[in-house]
């Protein structure tokens, strides 16, 4: 992996990270933000201590442990990352709240577009300040994005220590078997 001098990092600073996404997929996994070891490789979730890639791999998402340089590879699983705020920061509490509302409004438009079956947002937190919900829980949601199905998934984050690898892991599981359940295919024969 490539190591980054923090002057690097702070140059990466409010870059755009493009998402990997195309219409109908069966889950499109949402993230807060990117943080700034992410817009410096272009790489969803590159910083090192994130559970995000393991824990795809541990629920049965993906057939191996990805590294963050393949995340093209998703695709091909009907798998995709986005961002409720596309404005790298070195951390998610940089966000104004105004900031989560306008991202949440955009994903909603872009959601409509794009049609996932399912909407996985990797954080409660940024779930409730992005679709003021304040009463939601890590799980399913009772709000739909037309026909996309919303799922609240932990936040990655290895800041994120309410939750271990496997407990994740479980709820990504119970994700996955939901979407299995509806007749879509999460994973690669």
């Amino acid at each position: 992996m490539t190591r980054f001098t923090q002057a690097e990092l702070e140059a990466a600073r409010d870059r755009l990270v493009p998402d990997v996404v195309a219409d109908g997929l069966a889950v499109l996994f949402c993230g807060i933000n990117p943080g700034l070891m992410t817009a410096a490789t272009g790489h969803h979730f590159a910083r090192p201590g994130n559970r995000f890639w393991p824990v795809l791999h541990l629920s049965g998402f993906t057939p191996r442990l990805m590294k963050p340089s393949e995340q093209g590879e998703l695709l091909s699983y009907g798998l995709g990352i986005t961002n409720v705020v596309a404005r790298a920061t070195a951390r998610a509490d940089e966000l104004s709240a105004e900031e989560y509302r306008e991202g949440g409004q955009l994903l909603a438009s872009k959601l409509t577009g794009w049609k996932p079956r399912w909407l996985a947002v990797l954080g409660v937190t940024a779930y409730r300040a992005a679709f003021d919900d304040k009463k939601a829980q890590v799980g399913p949601q009772e709000r739909t994005f037309g026909d996309t199905r919303v799922w609240v998934l932990p936040n990655p984050s290895g800041l994120n220590a309410h939750w271990t690898a496997a407990t994740m892991a479980e709820e990504f599981g119970r994700l996955r078997t939901a979407a299995r359940d509806q007749g879509v295919t999460v994973h690669p024969s």
